[in-house]
């Protein structure tokens, strides 16, 4: 066995947007929604501290976009009434 390091999940005030979503742990991330697109899907992962954290399912390692509450809320609520359907187009 090799000497491997288990990261833990780093203090709320450690967590910042564009940091390695692997420095999150593997624990919590959920595919809120899923399609037909082979397993290319966002995943997410709320914080202790109400942030949520996204991640591409298809680069784990990549970076984590960090959202507060009221920023997730506001881009949820937007999208149900259709204002990121020009995403789409």
């Amino acid at each position: 066995m090799g000497d491997e390091k288990r990261h833990s999940a780093p203090t709320t005030e450690h967590i910042y947007n564009g940091m390695p979503a692997r420095e999150l742990g593997n624990e919590g991330w959920r595919k809120p929604w899923s399609g037909t697109n082979g397993g290319n899907c966002v995943e997410a992962m709320k914080l202790a501290d109400g942030r949520v954290a996204l991640r591409q399912s298809t680069d784990p390692d990549g970076p984590a976009l960090i959202y507060t509450p009221h920023e997730i809320r506001a881009f949820i609520l937007g999208a149900k009434r259709g204002e990121a359907d020009f995403l789409l187009a």
